[in-house]
């Protein structure tokens, strides 16, 4: 589905200005000329979003002020907890909304959370408040880029209102009602999840028979191997460069997610349950708060496997 474009300037607030979030809002300030959108934003820090500020945006003391401000919010927080501590509260978002706000779930959730949410904000507010769940992908290059992939779930009519914000981030493109985005998202999370665990265990086993592995994976790039992982993380899994840009922690959440929907589908995953399993291993030996190229670190540290049994002298 496209996007409809609205005639009507957007007021566009923004909470959640980490590695992905303050790129994003950079995009949508770069965009604000031509569409009309004005941003206001706020942080714990004001100083923490300086740059932000400096490009355009208005700065404001609470997310109260921020609901009062816009017509549109982009929420880019870890996880639904911290966005319901965002929401509630005296100076909490919904104390001030005073009209009509699509409220844009950029965290990567569970479907079923994002679904209880949209209802719940939607009968407390008397309609005022709708959700969009919005996970995207791409990573922080595609958050500086303004390529990413923006997976959508809600209405079409609160897709047409948030449309314009979301073009300024990437590619929005609404899969299906509330939740949909999310259910996407943990599809993506389990591609990515095997690809990085495959290049991690590849990049050893090359390692350990001789290999350049700067030279295969320049190699193997140029074949079916080849990915948009391989194309970002292929200077960290060569150099050994494992700091965090997607900490490899999340993709727990991330998968269970997956699973949590892979179950209620009645859908049999062997790989997503071996790629979960993985991630808890990793993260609980320590290497979650690294980068998801740490899954060679990963392989490496683990102990040797068995060596295979000689075959029998004809």
């Amino acid at each position: 589905m496209s996007v409809t474009a609205q005639p009507v300037a957007l007021r566009v607030g923004f909470i959640g200005l980490g590695v992905m979030g303050r790129p994003m809002a950079l995009n949508i300030l770069r965009a604000a000329e031509a569409s009309g959108l004005s941003l206001t934003v706020t942080a714990r820090r004001r100083e923490s979003v300086d740059e932000v500020i400096a490009a355009g945006a208005h700065w404001a003391d609470s997310p109260r002020e921020v609901a009062s401000a816009s017509d549109v919010i982009v929420m880019m927080l870890p996880d639904l907890p911290e966005a319901e501590a965002v929401l509630d509260g005296p100076d909490g978002l919904l104390a001030g909304v005073e009209g009509p706000l699509v409220l844009c779930i950029g965290s990567t959730s569970s479907p079923d959370g994002v679904r209880e949410l949209g209802s719940r904000l939607r009968e407390s507010s008397g309609g005022r408040v709708r959700v969009l769940d919005t996970p995207v992908s791409g990573g922080e290059d595609g958050a500086i880029g303004g390529t990413l992939s923006v997976m959508v779930g809600g209405s079409p009519e609160d897709f047409a209102t948030a449309g314009p914000v979301l073009e300024a981030v990437g590619h929005p493109v609404l899969l299906g009602p509330l939740g949909a985005g999310e259910v996407a998202k943990a599809c993506n999370q389990m591609v990515v999840a095997a690809t990085v665990l495959a290049w991690g265990e590849a990049c050893v086993i090359a390692e350990r028979s001789g290999l350049d592995v700067g030279a295969l994976l320049d190699l193997l790039a140029g074949g079916y191997a080849g990915s948009r992982v391989l194309e970002t993380r292929k200077a960290r899994f060569v150099d050994k460069d494992y700091r965090p840009s997607g900490a490899a922690k999340y993709m727990v959440k991330d998968l269970r997610f997956a699973t949590d929907e892979a179950r209620k589908s009645g859908t049999v995953t062997h790989q997503l349950d071996a790629l979960r399993e993985s991630f808890e291993e990793l993260t609980a030996a320590g290497f979650g708060d690294q980068d998801i190229a740490v899954t060679r670190a990963w392989v490496e540290s683990l102990p040797a496997a068995p060596a295979a049994p000689a075959a029998p002298a004809e």
